[in-house]
């Protein structure tokens, strides 16, 4: 099958998506109104309330969510071939991720702006949201660790790579002041930013910079991440990735337009790529693609972190509550694409006989999957294999460090909203709640079980920890609706469906990994985040029967901000 063809059908899905059932959930469910004012407005604090420009937070959001995700997740589906993890793409983003950050910012806007899980407080009870938020440390924490080392080992394998990723830094600072203080106007700063990248990638190629370990880039990178996330969000995250989301749609551009040029099919002259299979994969077991399909590939269908990025930071810059709509459906919607397109790369860029290489291979690079079928689809357009390596590569750590500071301003949040929880007073202050979250993600990728790190030894659990905040933010957008008197089945049917295999999977990790394997510390944690997922959806269950038994509430009881 052409790989065109995928990407056909998979454009004309999202554009009925978006044009007929978000501007549904739009109207008839968040029932979003362009005059009302929003909490950027009403809260406007300089610092986490500010109201955004529509593309620069639409860049913001889309940056903040992507990540490695949608690389990673369908480099390793493709262990169970390209059919599944194509249909997964599809329609998982449409019915599933998108409505799930498009309902978890909406309703953010109607309780002021607050994260999903702190105002599972007011939906289901404040023992719930002590188990979000419990939830929410750990996940965070863990995928941070992972991240943070990554990063720091991909800055030291691409040399060329740490001036364009460092360098802009300072040019989104720079942009952030011109935008805010200077009031320079936006078209303007932009190009002076995009040239400014420009010039970086052209001296991370002139001079690499080498020599630096490992753990001193992680060092740096914790610094940071502790900067960043008390610094106004208007001086560095937000321009960050605001510049950083073109990055993206470069790559976008690059792998689109090649795929067209090159016209590559699953049928090549050396054999056929398998819409379905299933081989060992990295951990040298083959795991069934039921349930772990859904929890391998989470930011390209649907993922529990993004909750938490469209309620904790985005909500805060809506300036108009149309906005959020092209912001969160859209942008998830964006990501959906960019999976699709590094599935074909992945698959048909490799052609069959480098992919059955790849695949069957004990170790998988799949990054380094990603990089080689991305730079033969960019060779098509005349692009020097090597350059679009580089190019890859810079657009993917990129991507990394916009999570990691996103990441980490959401951990400082949650910490400080467990401090309200507890009535501990001394974690409520932001800079304490920051060294708090860095100093927590440090432990995960520091601390060592015999010759493992925290993350290493955890890591099993990572794809099903990440899936149980969007089962909880589900669980909570569900009461919600029920609550307010309005049809249920959008947020019901994927809280159905991610209940079941998110659980299956928890528990088949559980044993296999943690009891089988004497791996009793990643036993007992699958096993404590099993216990608060359940725990979370009993308290839901409990509050709906409540709210049948007394009656349900009003509009102006639960939709005040």
């Amino acid at each position: 099958m052409p790989a065109v063809f995928l990407i056909a059908m998979c454009v004309l899905a999202y554009l009925v998506a978006y044009f007929v059932y978000a501007r549904y959930i739009q109207n008839r469910i968040l029932r979003l109104d362009a005059s009302r004012k929003t909490p950027a407005h009403i809260k406007r604090d300089g610092i986490d309330y500010v109201p955004a420009r529509k593309m620069v937070l639409f860049g913001h959001h889309f940056a903040s969510i992507a990540g490695l995700g949608p690389i990673v997740g369908p480099a390793i589906a493709v262990i169970w071939g390209w059919l599944p993890a194509f249909l997964w793409i599809v329609f998982g983003t449409i019915f599933l991720g998108a409505v799930h950050d498009f309902m978890a910012g909406g309703v953010s806007l109607r309780f002021g702006g607050r994260s999903i899980g702190d105002i599972t407080r007011d939906i289901i009870g404040p023992r719930a949201r002590v188990l979000f938020l419990l939830v929410v440390f750990f996940v965070i924490g863990l995928f941070m660790a992972a991240f943070a080392v990554m990063v720091s080992n991909f800055l030291v394998q691409f040399p060329k790579a740490v001036i364009p990723v460092c360098g802009l830094i300072a040019v989104a600072t720079l942009m952030g002041l011109a935008m805010y203080r200077w009031k320079i106007q936006l078209w303007i700063a932009t190009v002076a930013g995009l040239v400014a990248m420009v010039g970086l990638l052209h001296l991370g190629l002139k001079y690499p910079v080498s020599g630096v370990s490992a753990d001193v880039w992680m060092l740096i990178l914790f610094v940071y991440m502790g900067v960043a996330s008390v610094l106004p969000v208007w001086l560095l995250l937000q321009p960050r990735d605001y510049l950083n989301s073109f990055q993206l749609y470069a790559g976008l551009a690059l792998l689109l337009l090649g795929i067209f040029a090159l016209n590559p099919s699953m049928t090549d002259a050396d054999g056929t790529i398998p819409a379905t299979c299933k081989l060992a994969g990295d951990g040298g077991r083959a795991l069934p693609m039921v349930p772990f399909l859904f929890m391998v590939m989470a930011c390209g269908a649907i993922s529990g972190f993004h909750s938490l990025v469209a309620s904790g930071t985005t909500a805060r810059q809506i300036n108009n509550e149309k906005d959020l709509r092209l912001i969160t459906y859209g942008g998830m919607l964006t990501e959906g694409l960019f999976a699709l397109l590094v599935l074909i790369a992945c698959t048909a860029g490799l052609g069959y006989g480098a992919w059955n290489s790849h695949y069957n291979a004990d170790k998988i690079d799949h990054l380094g999957v990603f990089k080689q079928g991305g730079a033969n689809i960019a060779s098509a357009l005349g692009i020097e294999f090597g350059l679009a390596e580089i190019l890859l590569s810079v657009m993917a750590v990129g991507f990394a460090m916009t999570t990691l500071d996103t990441a980490t301003r959401l951990l400082r949040f949650n910490i400080e909203e467990l401090g309200k929880s507890f009535q501990i007073k001394v974690i409520s202050n932001r800079y304490i709640a920051t060294l708090i979250a860095v100093g927590w993600i440090a432990i995960f990728a520091v601390l060592k079980f015999g010759n493992l790190p925290a993350w290493k030894v955890l890591w099993p659990m990572a794809g099903a920890s990440n899936q149980i905040m969007a089962v909880l933010g589900l669980l909570a957008l569900t009461v919600y609706l029920y609550r307010m008197r309005r049809p249920t089945i959008i947020t019901l049917a994927p809280l159905v469906i991610m209940i079941v295999v998110t659980i299956w999977a928890l528990v088949a990790t559980l044993v296999n990994d943690g009891i089988a394997k004497s791996n009793y510390i990643l036993a007992a944690v699958a096993g404590a985040l099993l216990i608060l997922a359940v725990w979370l959806a009993v308290e839901a269950v409990l509050k709906a029967l409540e709210l049948r038994r007394t009656g349900r509430g009003t509009p102006e009881e639960t939709e005040a901000n």
